[in-house]
């Protein structure tokens, strides 16, 4: 519209070169504003210039243009970017240009109102713009804010989730361990004071202490690696460390505990990272020590094997079984984390368990099931 209506010669040339520097100058801060924003909020001067080159542009189109309209936009950026003082200073002028565009204009036929309504739609704006700018603001002052509660959030589930882990593992390994060495040093002490030492029945739980204490050891030196932040490389054989523990347990606790392989009888025996199988274990474990400390039974079963793609590790004791209406929030309230601990430590190292019955008339089972896959992959994941 102001290239049609402008005169030939210095008049088509003045416009020209306003629509280039309008137009080149609002696209280079639109297309890289992080880099020239900053001058454009540092320097005002420079929305000014542009307002001016407008002015050129405005009065070569005329004010019943589609351009008089977009020019009510400046006040509104300066609102937004000046807050009300710049949106006060920019509404002023571009009404004053306007004025003057329709003072200029040969138009008698335009009312008052007429000549008025762009001005005061400057005056709208820059208010518009100044209330944007402080909606901005708070919204981004809140946003920092959230942001700093999700922080302050994220560590404390953090530590939360490392006191639990810390937790799980003094209870289930150095605790339990500890706890069975205190049973077989009395066993000890009860059978070296008797009147009629066997000498090899002593010798046999000596050995049974010594072997207590040194697992033991190996568990405060696991824990206290993973607490280093350095990761075991080795693979651990889980079925043949399953059936050493199993054999320990029952002749610590004199309770019959037989370890039976399931499975392919052709299949490799699953090496698993020694983070992986320390969980599996650990679990297994908790689950014979709960057997005999709180249900019990007359034996334990243990059995485990490789079906395909799934590692299979089932405990089963046929003790008094769990109590009618047991929950994990039950015992965690109650206190008594053991339970709680194993589905923790399954869903750790992404295994599924089931603890009941399972089909059995009395006792409890607890059973569980992970893909050899998905546990290499998991450990390998950065």
């Amino acid at each position: 519209s102001a290239l049609l209506n402008a005169h030939p010669g210095l008049g088509a040339r003045l416009v020209g070169a306003a629509v280039v520097v309008t137009f080149m100058t609002n696209y280079v801060l639109f297309r890289d504003w992080e880099r020239f924003g900053p001058l454009l909020l540092r320097h005002p001067t420079l929305l000014a210039v542009d307002t001016l080159f407008g002015s050129l542009l405005l009065i070569s189109a005329g004010p019943d243009t589609t351009l008089a309209y977009v020019s009510v936009c400046t006040p509104l950026l300066a609102g937004i970017v000046y807050s009300w003082r710049g949106a006060a200073c920019f509404a002023s002028l571009q009404s004053l240009i306007l004025l003057l565009v329709h003072a200029a204009t040969k138009n008698p036929g335009a009312s008052l109102a007429e000549s008025l309504l762009l001005p005061g739609l400057c005056v709208v704006t820059g208010a518009l713009g100044s209330t944007l700018r402080g909606l901005l603001l708070r919204f981004g002052a809140a946003t920092h804010a959230l942001s700093a509660v999700q922080s302050r959030l994220a560590v404390t589930e953090a530590v939360a989730a490392e006191r639990a882990r810390l937790a799980r593992e003094m209870h289930d390994s150095v605790a339990k361990t500890l706890h069975g060495v205190a049973f077989a040093a009395e066993a000890l002490a009860a059978t070296a004071g008797a009147e009629n030492t066997d000498p090899a029945r002593v010798r046999q739980q000596a050995e049974l202490v010594a072997r207590s204490a040194r697992r033991a050891a190996a568990e405060s030196r696991e824990l206290l690696t993973d607490l280093r932040g350095r990761t075991d490389p080795d693979a651990t054989d889980v079925l043949h460390e399953l059936a050493a523990r199993t054999s320990d347990f029952s002749t610590r606790t004199g309770l019959p505990a037989t370890y039976h392989p399931t499975g392919e009888p052709v299949a490799p025996p699953p090496e698993l990272p020694s983070a992986v199988a320390r969980q599996l274990l650990t679990i297994a474990a908790e689950a014979m020590e709960n057997a005999h400390r709180h249900a019990a039974p007359t034996r334990v079963d243990v059995r485990a094997g490789v079906h395909g793609d799934l590692l299979r590790i089932s405990v089963y004791d046929d003790g008094r079984g769990l109590p009618p209406g047991t929950t994990l929030e039950r015992l965690r309230s109650e206190g008594h984390f053991g339970l709680l601990g194993m589905v923790e430590r399954a869903a750790a190292v992404g295994a599924r368990i089931h603890i009941g019955r399972a089909g059995h008339t009395r006792g409890t089972e607890v059973s569980l099931e992970l893909r050899l896959a998905a546990a290499t992959a998991r450990e390998e994941a950065p």
